[in-house]
């Protein structure tokens, strides 16, 4: 309950700043097409960095989560440490998969687009 709610506050915090930095809650209006293009490349590689450091967030804190989980694991039953290795490595290899989404989300973002 507690990560959601953290998790909301930074978006809500995230959001608003994107909102201030584009220039709409301002209503600013552009001097020359060289403010133009300048603000259109920031917002571009702002939204990058941001669809990357959200996107890995939660990767993040699931990667840490299954590794907490496993030792918990095996320090009760250390018997089954072979079926408990397998099983987490497939789990951090889903979660890693995608932060790797994000990656290409965000390269795509600020070089494609």
């Amino acid at each position: 309950m507690k990560i959601a709610r953290r998790s909301l506050v930074a978006t809500a915090i995230t959001g608003a700043l994107f909102v201030l930095a584009s220039g709409v809650a301002g209503a600013q209006q552009a001097v020359g097409a060289a403010d133009n293009e300048s603000t259109v490349a920031s917002m571009k590689f702002l939204a990058a960095a941001l669809a990357m450091g959200l996107g890995a967030l939660g990767p993040a804190l699931g990667i840490g989560m299954l590794g907490g989980k496993a030792m918990e694991a095996l320090g009760r039953n250390p018997e089954a440490a072979g079926a408990i290795q397998t099983n987490m490595i497939l789990a951090v290899a889903f979660a890693e998969a995608i932060g790797i989404y994000c990656l290409v989300v965000a390269i795509l973002i600020g070089f494609v687009f």
